[in-house]
């Protein structure tokens, strides 16, 4: 048996709380952030020991320099303290030096007569190169060599800075050797080195603490957004992510709660449109189908009265079929599809076809002459709707004025009727999808999803339907919206 696909099945796609992340985004941030701090830390003691290294070698060079300069000036102006005249042997003015010499720890002096150490350093001397055969082998061709050297030298016992200064008295020769042990002049190097490590593990663990609690209130934000979006189902569409601060964090939760917001109003009026449909088509099909169950088929007059109630019914349930369809594309995502467009001749034109709608008094009041950026076609739909209803409501003969005008920058479609008027009590109700005054019941058959549509597309113009009406005396509606255009 073939094994399902991830998240298909029987049981539906897999739900968010089913998946546990395996790395939170805090845990990545905090993981980041140690990181950055440790590979800084580890550059800056790579950076702090190379230097280090390189001051403390430039330092024993340094010093071992000037005590071959110091050896030298003794050479040829010293004076040799058992005669009081200059010296005359090579091997006495080593032999004199290593005698006035300061030894520091970590390093040690030899005097070499040809390839043998003559003079070796005392036995509390912390440094004896005389024990260790591999370095005194190394130096014995350097002290017999014509010219002095500085140099580093490596043997099983350690690793030494090395200055070697031959000197000739035309019958023997001799040689002064100054030694610096380099492992134990790096000995402060490292105890630095050692503080530095400690410090920077005392450093990332207090990054890593402060990290922490800032990470943690930074992104409370996508917990409680993960919670929020978690909660939304069927029964709840009102959880809202807390908005604090001004980052970017807290646009992205007041942009998800906007969402939320449409959301929570799309399924909302959803279940009001069902309902509502529910409730309109549910009166015309109960009485088609009493009358049916009540017919009498012998009957000729009472099969011709249900026939005709019959396909009443069915009409006006045609007419709110296509009411329905027609709302439904009203608030699509693509309603409407801006364009410049002449206001004048937008009026003329919805003039012209509002006056094919009826036998009333057509007066045209004012025209705008300007430009707008605006749907043309969604806009003379809304407005003949609005003539239309005008005719509806009124009596043959009346007067209905139409008119357009440009007021501080924003663009007044507006027709006028004098019909049955609305009541105050009724403003809001003849706004909403099926609703109807009473009045208007008795006037004329009606959906009540005019103005419900005029709505939709006004309000994707980013405008708003002004009403103005007072009960026998008449209405007038107003579009208002942006022009978004150039007046000429």
């Amino acid at each position: 048996m073939l094994g399902q696909g991830p998240g298909t099945g029987h049981n539906g796609p897999v739900r968010a709380e089913q998946i546990a992340p395996t790395f939170t985004v805090g845990t990545r941030v905090m993981a980041a952030i140690i990181l950055v701090a440790t590979i800084a830390l580890a550059m800056s003691g790579t950076i702090v020991w190379l230097l280090g290294q390189s001051s403390l070698r430039a330092e024993i060079d340094e010093q071992l320099e000037r005590n071959r300069n110091r050896f030298r000036v003794l050479a040829t102006q010293g004076v040799d303290p058992s005669t009081g005249a200059r010296f005359t042997n090579a091997s006495q003015v080593v032999y004199t030096h290593i005698q006035r010499a300061v030894i520091h720890p970590g390093e040690s002096e030899l005097g070499f007569v040809g390839r043998e150490v003559k003079w070796r350093p005392a036995e509390n001397t912390t440094l004896r190169p005389d024990q260790d055969a591999q370095l005194v082998e190394a130096l014995e061709p350097h002290v017999v060599a014509d010219e002095s050297v500085i140099t580093t030298m490596e043997t099983d016992k350690g690793s030494y800075r090395v200055m070697v200064v031959p000197l000739r008295d035309g019958r023997a020769q001799a040689a002064l050797v100054h030694i610096i042990d380099l492992d134990a002049a790096g000995q402060e190097l490292r105890r630095t080195m050692l503080l530095y490590a400690a410090s920077a593990v005392f450093t990332i663990a207090l990054v890593s603490a402060l990290s922490w609690f800032g990470v943690e209130r930074l992104l409370r934000p996508i917990g409680e957004l993960r919670r929020a979006t978690e909660s939304i189902g069927d029964n709840d569409l009102t959880s809202r992510v807390p908005v604090r601060g001004r980052d970017d964090l807290s646009v992205l939760a007041q942009t998800i709660n906007w969402m939320l917001d449409r959301v929570q109003r799309s399924v909302e009026a959803e279940r009001s449109l069902l309902d509502d449909i529910g409730h309109e088509l549910r009166t015309p099909i109960t009485i088609i189908r009493g009358h049916l169950e009540l017919l009498d088929p012998q009957d000729a007059e009472d099969v011709t009265q249900t026939q005709t109630l019959a396909i009443e019914e069915l009409d006006r349930m045609g007419i709110l079929v296509n009411d329905l369809l027609l709302l439904a594309k009203s608030t699509g995502a693509d309603l409407i599809i801006p364009e410049e467009v002449d206001v004048e001749d937008l009026t003329l034109g919805v003039f012209d076809k509002a006056q094919a709608l009826g036998d009333r008094r057509w007066e045209l009041q004012e025209t705008a002459t300007a430009t707008c950026r605006v749907d043309r076609l969604r806009l003379t739909q809304a407005w003949l709707q609005l003539a239309a209803n005008a005719v509806k409501y009124s009596d043959p003969g009346t007067r209905i004025a139409m008119g357009s005008r440009i007021d501080n920058d924003e663009l007044l479609l507006w027709v006028t009727d004098e019909g049955i008027g609305i009541a105050e009590k009724d403003l809001d109700l003849v706004r909403t999808r099926f609703g109807r005054s009473a009045d208007a019941e008795r006037k004329a058959h009606g959906t009540g999803l005019g103005l419900s549509i005029v709505e939709s597309i006004i309000g994707a113009h980013q405008g708003t339907l002004d009403i103005a009406s007072q009960p026998s005396a008449g209405s007038t509606f107003t579009l208002r919206m942006p022009c978004g255009g150039i007046g000429r």
